[in-house]
């Protein structure tokens, strides 16, 4: 597609993804130089629609953004009143006192929201001040200058052939090109891998880790519900080999957000994190607080938890990564939206001190120093061992040596540990099926839990049927002759939509099949498929999942 002629636009900064990171890079370009061209590059049919998030938010990051976001009527409208903590058995539960959790843990301060519905306000106050704001523009390719810096994107590519080539309806988007180019794709985005290998960015840091995170949003009776109250739990189903846990808040309207994050550091490939979102809603606890209740919502999106130490070079020529494209997710906390918040605004003031210079197209190193050194460096270092101590000994072994590491450096400041190494990538965890028993998965009662296709549909995915597959295999052979027969193929299972399958008929030799229509973004096959054969690309733009208040 690089030898095609588009159509050019030119722009001071042009901004990647329309999340908490890039709004608040936009936001804050526009608060230091009214007459900066600024423009976001959306791929979702608007903004918001694939935006998902637990989510509790430290409102740290938008107050230094706007401190005056009460005034503008930001939707921060559930304030938390109740943090509980439990270790979950099979039919039972045990409460770990508020008084054990390090102070960081706490979340006095903190407001249940709609990430979803915080990135549509931040997008009209970013367009109030005069900000460009184009959803429906997935960036497929980046451009690049004489010099090897990154000089745009391109954007708003539509109606390919299904193998890729150009046809009669297609449109073949266009250039746009900034004087930096700041990229918010969130996890694993697509643009943001392939900068880190052209750069090499990665060089001087850990392997990145991910968790998938799966949520739903049910409607629940009245009286079970407890406006403001946050649960988290850990322990059952995934039990003490595996780690995970999930999330339970309670916001307004009699809706709750009931989440499970299952690590990708798992090693045995019959495990299904689906199902044990599914298994994890019959506990007697989480059962009784969804009886006679419906589900309205379901998504799924990787969430990194690799941490301090994962966090790659984040400045390259010409532009930066933000948010969740470098990885500044607190583990413990279960938070990254005040990073990622804060990390647009340091970007921002970065790229405004290098363009009021007359500088372009170059690294903007003070962006990198700020991230480690300033206040996201300080939120993660403290926290930069429970990953790999949850990785080592397990979540029994890791929530008791993490929280004595947290307590520790929050009196002493500094760790016993040093600073622990993650060591295999989550796809390099992946053993063998026949070093593992396969697990026999209650069968969803259309109740309390669902299969998943039922599920995806809570999504409301649509993709172009027509356009080619956004899920690229390497090699078209490795999913049988190397996954099926060493792995079992997982991908059949750590798929939260369904989208990968094998099809086996009599008489005839297994198929891989790729419903890349029922695809919600997740990013997670590209991740922990153990033969790393998958790579995820974004498809045209406005398609995808539609989340109404994730």
């Amino acid at each position: 597609m690089s030898d095609i002629e588009r159509e050019m636009m030119e722009y001071d900064v042009v901004i990647v993804g329309a999340g908490p990171s890039g709004l608040s890079a936009a936001i804050r370009l526009k608060q230091l130089d009214a007459d900066l061209n600024v423009v976001v590059l959306e791929k979702g049919s608007e903004v918001g629609a694939h935006i998902l998030s637990g989510a509790v938010l430290d409102p740290s990051g938008l107050t230094r953004l706007m401190p005056d976001w009460k005034e503008k009527g930001a939707p921060l409208n559930v304030p938390v009143k109740e943090d509980n903590f439990y270790v979950l058995g099979e039919a039972g539960q045990i409460r770990l006192p508020n008084a054990l959790m390090p102070p960081l843990m706490n979340n006095h301060g903190n407001y249940i929201v709609s990430m979803g519905n915080v990135c549509r306000w931040m997008a009209e106050q970013a367009e109030a001040l005069g900000v460009e704001i184009f959803p429906g523009m997935s960036c497929s390719e980046i451009v690049y200058g004489d010099n090897g810096e990154v000089k745009g994107v391109v954007a708003g590519v539509f109606g390919l052939e299904e193998d890729g080539s150009i046809g009669p309806d297609t449109e073949p988007g266009m250039e746009l090109h900034g004087k930096y180019v700041l990229f918010s794709e969130g996890a694993r985005g697509s643009l943001a891998k392939q900068l880190i290998a052209k750069y090499d960015l990665a060089a001087n840091c850990d392997v990145p880790k991910f968790g998938i995170g799966m949520k739903e949003i049910w409607e629940v009776k009245p009286e079970n519900h407890n406006e403001g109250e946050v649960t988290h739990t850990m322990g059952w189903p995934l039990g003490w080999k595996n780690s995970g846990g999930s999330f339970v808040y309670h916001l307004d309207n009699n809706q709750v957000y009931v989440g499970y994050i299952v690590d990708l550091n798992y090693k045995n490939p019959h495990l299904y994190p689906y199902m044990e979102f599914q298994r994890f809603k019959h506990h007697p606890k989480i059962a009784k607080l969804l009886e006679g209740g419906k589900r309205v919502a379901y998504g799924a999106r990787v969430v990194t938890k690799g941490g301090f130490q994962s966090i790659p070079q984040s400045a390259f020529p010409g532009g930066a990564l933000l948010g969740c494209s470098v990885g500044l997710v607190n583990l413990p906390r279960i938070k990254g939206n005040h990073n990622a918040m804060h990390s647009g605004i340091e970007a921002a003031e970065a790229a405004h001190r290098a363009i009021k210079t007359g500088r372009q197209g170059d690294v903007l190193a003070d962006y990198d120093t700020a991230l480690r050194e300033g206040v996201i460096g300080k939120d993660l270092k403290t926290v930069r061992n429970v990953a790999p101590l949850n990785g080592r000994f397990g979540p029994l072994g890791g929530l008791t040596l993490g929280g004595f590491d947290m307590w520790f450096q929050s009196i002493f400041k500094f760790s016993l540990f040093g600073t622990l190494k993650h060591g295999k990538t989550d796809a390099e965890a992946t053993q063998p099926a026949s070093m593992h028993q396969p697990i026999d998965y209650p069968k969803p009662d259309g109740k309390l839990s669902f299969d998943r296709l039922t599920n995806v549909s809570f999504s409301m995915t649509n993709h172009e049927e027509s356009q080619p597959a956004h899920l690229r295999l390497t090699d078209p052979n490795v999913p049988i002759a190397v996954n099926l027969a060493k792995y079992a193929e997982p991908a059949q299972r750590y798929c939260p939509a369904g989208v990968y399958e094998v099809v086996e008929e009599e008489g005839a030799e297994p198929r891989f099949v790729i419903n890349f229509q029922n695809c919600v973004h997740c990013k997670t096959c590209d991740i922990k498929d153990p033969s790393q054969n998958i790579t995820w690309v974004t498809p045209q733009g406005g398609d995808g999942p539609n989340y109404p208040n994730m």
